[in-house]
């Protein structure tokens, strides 16, 4: 990723949920004269994470860059953490790779975000972006990953069935183009079926 300035900064702030966080937070970085140049936000169980990488055209103490984010927050209490950005390689940059979704879905029980993680750290797969939510007696898990070109993805989709086996889950392994292409088939399908419906509503 390349910075708008030179002086770039990671931003992490954690709050309750509340409208308006991510606005706040935005207007407080444009104070500064500062950049977003990435951001990824989510809620979590009612609570609110964001992390952004800034860049300013002159250094700020990181320490005073968080407090200023902080002051803006009021009586949010914002939890505000801010730290210099050193130039890093992307794992897929450093190594040759594609992008996997992997889905699991089964009875919720201790253990299923460690195992599948151990089982894709053993094989050198970096976890882009994970997701997993409890819903009654089931849990789900949702993870975009980066697999080395080395891997024969059938042998990978075999251990990954047979450890959802012996769990109880259901596991699938689809390359993130056809990931991708399945769902959108899905909306069409859907937008065909209900004309008069909102993305949303359906």
């Amino acid at each position: 990723m390349i910075s708008r300035y030179e002086h770039a900064y990671v931003l992490d702030v954690m709050s309750d949920d509340h409208p308006g966080i991510v606005a706040t937070v935005s207007a407080a970085v444009e104070e500064l004269g500062a950049n977003i140049d990435a951001c990824s936000q989510t809620v979590l169980g009612g609570y609110f994470t964001l992390i952004m990488i800034i860049s300013l055209p002159r250094p700020i103490d990181p320490d005073a860059l968080a407090e200023h984010v902080r002051k803006a927050g009021g009586a949010w209490n914002l939890q505000v953490l801010a730290r210099r950005a050193i130039p890093v390689e992307n794992y897929s940059e450093k190594v040759p790779c594609d992008r996997f979704v992997i889905t699991a879905f089964g009875k919720d029980q201790p253990g299923i975000v460690r195992r599948f993680s151990q089982y894709l750290a053993s094989k050198d797969i970096n976890i882009v972006d994970l997701y997993g939510d409890r819903s009654g007696d089931e849990f789900v898990l949702i993870g975009q990953i980066e697999i080395p070109t080395k891997w024969d993805i059938r042998l990978l989709q075999a251990d990954l069935e047979q450890m959802g086996t012996e769990l109880g889950f259901t596991v699938k392994l689809q390359h993130e183009n056809v990931f991708v292409a399945t769902n959108q088939l899905r909306l069409i399908h859907s937008a065909e079926r209900w004309p008069g419906l909102s993305a949303a509503e359906r």
